[in-house]
């Protein structure tokens, strides 16, 4: 939804539904919630709602959501070593149980 609006400059829960596989309902309540949290302004145009990324919102956004990934990864990148140590010392266990 976001890309339809970045690329056609606006839309309305009718145009972008047109676009997508989900009723205009869905669309309407999916911008509803853009707006509140910003990412999206609405204005009136006739019977309809216009909506508008919010550009700068959204690079913030995406900023925020990059550093989340990061220490995610920095996170899983920890694990994944305590997971290898652990399964070097029950491999070496297995290897000192045979030669006994």
């Amino acid at each position: 939804m976001l890309d339809l609006l970045l690329s056609e400059g606006s839309g309305t829960a009718t145009s972008l539904s047109e676009q997508l596989p989900v009723t205009r309902q869905a669309v309407a309540k999916h911008l509803l919630v853009l707006d509140r949290v910003g990412l999206v302004h609405a204005t009136t145009a006739g019977r309809e709602k216009q909506f508008r990324v919010d550009q700068a919102q959204l690079a913030r956004a995406v900023a925020q959501l990059a550093d989340v990934g990061a220490a995610w990864d920095s996170r899983l990148q920890r694990i994944k070593r305590i997971a290898e140590t652990i399964q070097r010392g029950k491999d070496q266990d297995g290897e000192s149980e045979k030669k006994q």
